[in-house]
């Protein structure tokens, strides 16, 4: 039942009321109901595991592509979205140091910003990024799964068949989800460790391969470093930030982590700086293999092909199947997670109010669930039309997290000027630089990404910007009432 019926039924209202009657201290404790039983070493195996998804076995073709084969400028790509991802968690880190509540971003522009922003965000990440998340790595685990059909058969599955186990994948583990979490639980861990044994299996397999070093240093210049170039860069780093998204993952339970104004601010760093130096390892490993225009024409299955090339058919069959394992555990995971989200929301009046039904028998957010795969169907059949779909899905949000993501980094100079004297154990390193480049980057990249992705871009635009109308929707109505 909503908290609010018989009070509040604006949103507006709603979110005016929650942030009136928290008290300001409430940011900055460390109080917290839940047990604190998460040490570094497993906030660092949370943003290890939130971290490496689908995006490294997939994202380094459409990067190739965007630098036009110029194995520098994509090394470039990897390393700026390192870089910058470093930096962002440096904001982060006093952030989470100063905030240690489980919420991750939200709580930080809850405590920044006008509660109308804070809705937007969570209105965006069910219509534009997260449950186009879901769709992303569903789409790289029926790629995968069409490799394996291909090299045991012969066949090569079309592009409707793929799109078709993609939605049978969502639905599927959507109604696993309807009876209890016990089935996500059990195969989790055994799915986080397959993800980082693949990689590895990628390195070993291509060092003692017949590869060439030659496929990097005689493609590493771009024809012309011009604008054009840098262009390429920016375009290639929408796929890289996708790879190295989930960085922030540990602070949404930072009340379960122990000393969390140490541990979290470390285990970002040593996360981050880790997924980068594998990541470049498995590149590295990737063009050792293969040429870069042979990367470019293998796109969705760049992994298999290299581990065909260093082991035959078989390696490719077995490092296929790795993929398809750990983005079937991914998509489930995610499946799980997000819809207590959409089910929060709605049980604060803050989303559509079916949404905050659970299961009578399994205490489940079955409608949640329920929306979620019917939104993420959508978003999967918008996007089938274009033979680059996972790629489209991308594009579709990208612009639209960076908003986000950008109005987070700076609640670090809006927080320093609204709560000067609140507890900083951590500082963010070389403020308030860090802040500009990280901003420079971001800027930059959201302004290509406008202009290179500008229909999918507008479509994340205009279906976050619709947030309004369901935010201030008794207000609107009132007005036309009165007219």
């Amino acid at each position: 039942m909503n908290i609010f019926s018989g009070h509040l039924s604006d949103p507006s209202q709603i979110c005016q009321f929650m942030v009136e009657n928290e008290k300001t201290e409430d940011f900055f404790s460390e109080d917290t109901e839940l047990k604190r039983s998460l040490g570094i070493t497993e906030a660092f195996s949370i943003i290890i595991g939130r971290i490496i998804g689908s995006g490294i076995f997939k994202t380094p073709g459409p990067m190739m592509i965007a630098v036009g084969g110029a194995t520098g400028l994509f090394f470039g790509a990897w390393v700026i979205g390192g870089i910058a991802t470093i930096l962002s968690a440096v904001l982060y880190a006093e952030l989470t140091a100063m905030m240690p509540r489980s919420g991750g971003p939200y709580v930080f522009l809850k405590a920044a910003y006008p509660p109308v922003w804070t809705f937007l965000r969570g209105w965006a990440m069910f219509f534009v990024s997260e449950t186009a998340s879901i769709v992303a790595v569903a789409l790289v685990f029926s790629e995968y799964g069409s490799v394996i059909f291909e090299l045991t058969t012969g066949i090569a599955p079309s592009h409707s068949a793929e799109i078709t186990a993609a939605l049978i994948l969502i639905w599927s583990l959507t109604l696993v989800n309807f009876f209890g979490v016990g089935f996500s639980g059990i195969f989790q861990n055994i799915f986080s460790f397959l993800k980082i044994a693949s990689l590895f299996a990628i390195i070993g397999a291509s060092a003692a391969g017949s590869g060439s070093f030659s496929h990097i240093t005689e493609h590493a210049s771009a024809d012309n470093w011009d604008l054009g170039a840098m262009f390429g860069v920016v375009a290639a780093l929408r796929y890289g930030f996708f790879a190295y998204s989930g960085w922030e993952g540990a602070t949404y339970v930072a009340e379960e982590i122990k000393n969390p104004r140490k541990n979290l601010p470390l285990s970002l760093f040593f996360g981050i700086g880790g997924v980068m130096i594998l990541y470049l390892a498995v590149n590295v490993s990737y063009l050792y293999m293969l040429t870069p225009s042979e990367i470019m024409i293998s796109n969705k299955r760049i992994a298999s092909d290299a581990m065909s090339k260093a082991l035959g058919s078989f390696g490719g069959i077995m490092i296929a199947a790795a993929v398809v394992i750990s983005t079937f555990g991914n998509v489930s995971t995610q499946i799980l997670v997000k819809s207590r989200t959409w089910y929060s929301m709605a049980r604060d009046g803050l989303f559509f109010s079916p949404l905050a039904r659970l299961n009578s028998n399994y205490k489940t957010p079955n409608a949640a669930l329920a929306a979620q795969a019917v939104w993420a169907s959508v978003l999967l059949f918008a996007a089938s039309f274009n033979e680059k779909t996972y790629e489209s899905i991308i594009d579709f949000f990208s612009f639209t997290s960076a908003v986000f993501n950008v109005s987070t980094f700076l609640s670090v100079f809006v927080l320093r000027k609204k709560y000067p004297d609140a507890p900083r154990p951590y500082k963010a390193w070389g403020y308030p630089w860090t802040l500009i480049i990280v901003l420079v980057i971001h800027l930059w990249f959201m302004i290509v990404t406008l202009i290179d992705a500008f229909i999918p871009s507008l479509a994340g635009i205009l279906l976050t910007c619709s947030g309004f109308l369901y935010y201030y929707r008794d207000k609107i109505f009132r007005f036309k009432s009165k007219r």
